[in-house]
């Protein structure tokens, strides 16, 4: 299969996780060129990436990629993507696909003209959490009825939300919401770790998602989560049956005996020489089993890559396959508009202090 082209767009810290994965998976994806706004930054780029760098939207254009991601700042992200769109080009856009409701609207229209973009929401193809959505799919536990998540923020909770839920992306729903702030010692933020003991005060919000058909989600998330050693992330699932906490499921089997098994991960740690405290060491996952079958394995094998970089880089092969024609979005625009306005939403519940109904936040007409 030939490898899957890219240009990228942006070079700050999500855009190079796009530069990794290309280093770690070169049979598989080729970066033709980071486009970049000024001569200086592109000169700066390619000598620290060793990647081709341009200024010239035109000989992007020439390099005929097969798909275009744009990874810039959350302000500049959906103005930035509808350019390239309106080139031709599928993009896969850094999340959020917008931050306004008429943004949202826009892309909707855009996306019914045949304007293709994928918002890259990589978080349902992280190995650990792919390995819960298939434990879940065997039904062990039933239908289920309830969820306390607390993995990520706003629309990436969404996503794992709806996911583990099974809630369509129409569904519509109550939020009741409030921000809290809480001190905590600092450890490790994106460039720099901290061993001196130091702290500060982080918001944690928690908030009560209550869908029409009667599921509930409590969403508990505290942006520290991402990082420090010392907030572990968590995800409580509830079903007629049983429940499942983080790797161990508890459920009834059809004669009504309690069992307890474990989802059962295999990690390898990564040493780099990376200077940055978050890739200078972290854990790539191998095969996930439970009750002795796999949930998961490698996506591309073990190939030094973090989860999330694993994630992104799946999600990149899928869009390769959509914009050849070979398969369906990987992240369909309802979805990713659903996610959007569900962080729109939240927010919105966390200014007001009142329970917002979704149906006040509708994107069609």
């Amino acid at each position: 299969m030939a490898k899957y082209k890219f240009v990228l767009v942006g070079s700050g810290w999500r855009a190079n996780y796009y530069m990794r994965i290309a280093r770690a998976l070169p049979e598989v994806f080729e970066l033709s060129a980071i486009f970049c706004r000024s001569e200086e930054r592109a000169q700066k780029v390619a000598e620290e990436s060793g990647f081709y760098t341009t200024c010239s939207m035109d000989e992007c254009i020439e390099l005929k990629p097969d798909f275009v991601v744009v990874s810039v700042k959350k302000t500049e992200g959906a103005n930035t993507a509808r350019k390239w769109m309106d080139k031709g080009f599928v993009v896969i856009q850094e999340t959020p696909l917008g931050l306004e409701l008429e943004t949202l609207r826009n892309f909707l229209d855009r996306s019914k003209k045949g304007q293709r973009i994928v918002v890259a929401e990589q978080y349902t193809r992280y190995p650990s959490i792919r390995a819960i959505l298939n434990v879940l799919d065997k039904r062990l536990i039933g239908d289920v009825s309830c969820l306390n998540l607390s993995v990520a923020h706003e629309y990436h909770g969404a996503s794992i939300m709806r996911a583990i839920m099974g809630i369509k992306a129409d569904a519509e729903y109550t939020v009741r919401a409030k921000t809290y702030e809480f001190p905590v010692i600092e450890t490790l933020t994106r460039y720099d770790s901290f061993d001196d003991g130091r702290s500060a005060l982080k918001k944690r919000t928690l908030a009560t998602v209550e869908f029409d058909n009667g599921k509930l989600c409590i969403y508990d998330f505290d942006s520290e989560q991402y990082r420090s050693p010392i907030r572990k992330n968590t995800i409580k699932v509830q079903g007629l049956s049983g429940e499942l906490i983080d790797n161990t499921c508890y459920y009834l089997d059809q004669e009504c005996k309690p069992h307890v098994s474990l989802i059962e991960q295999n990690e390898y740690i990564v040493e780099t020489s990376n200077e940055n405290p978050n890739l200078k060491r972290f854990i790539e996952m191998g095969n996930i089993s439970f009750e002795g079958q796999k949930v998961y394995e490698p996506y591309f094998g073990l190939c030094q890559l973090s989860e999330d970089e694993t994630a992104i880089a799946k999600l990149m092969a899928e869009t390769g396959e959509y914009s050849r024609g070979n398969a369906d979005s990987p992240y369909s625009i309802e979805d990713a508009i659903a996610d959007a306005r569900f962080a729109y939403i939240l927010g919105q519940a966390i200014k007001s202090g009142n329970t917002e109904n979704s149906l006040d936040y509708c994107i069609e007409e």
